[in-house]
């Protein structure tokens, strides 16, 4: 009984997953989804992070280095690279580099329990209709974009990466 339990979770997961893949595919009409570039200037945005504030990109983080990472807790690498990122930012935050991570598409109470889980000191925001990950063009995850101080996209990083990319990346971003 408990395979089966295991199996019909698993099985209800990589539904989930695929129901999510597909709405942050969507097109929101005929048009496609952003394409966010090396160069570009990152999108704003208005929501709220998982302890209830309001959060602006980019005032609140106005003329900082920030990562912008997407991120959902079915996905298999998103655990352990969230956990690297938070070595990476704690060696680069004297710097002045920032970390959001923006949960795409997972109710509150999730988010809350996985970041707890993980024990990581950077915040998490919300995006519960996957907009965000919309307008910044996410199609899977996790995805990852290193803004400069002046909102500009300096790089990205699409699927599972170590702790040497994301430290690489993070240090374009601070340039």
């Amino acid at each position: 009984l408990a395979i089966a339990i295991d199996f019909v979770g698993a099985l209800m997961r990589s539904f989930l997953a695929l129901i999510l893949a597909m709405l942050l595919a969507a097109c929101g009409g005929d048009r496609a989804p952003a394409k966010l570039n090396i160069g570009d200037i990152a999108p704003v945005f208005e929501t709220i992070r998982a302890d209830g504030t309001p959060a602006q990109f980019p005032a609140a983080w106005a003329g900082k280095p920030l990562v912008i990472r997407f991120w959902a807790d079915w996905c298999k690498y998103c655990e352990g690279e969230m956990k690297d990122i938070e070595k990476v930012y704690q060696r680069l935050k004297p710097r002045g580099l920032d970390v959001i991570a923006i949960n795409a598409g997972q109710d509150r109470k999730t988010v809350v329990e996985f970041m707890k889980k993980l024990g990581v000191s950077y915040p998490a925001l919300m995006d519960e209709n996957s907009a965000i990950a919309k307008r910044y063009g996410v199609v899977g995850l996790p995805t990852t974009y290193f803004v400069d101080a002046k909102g500009i996209v300096r790089a990205k990083l699409i699927g599972e990466a170590d702790e040497a990319s994301f430290e690489r990346a993070a240090l374009e971003a601070l340039k």
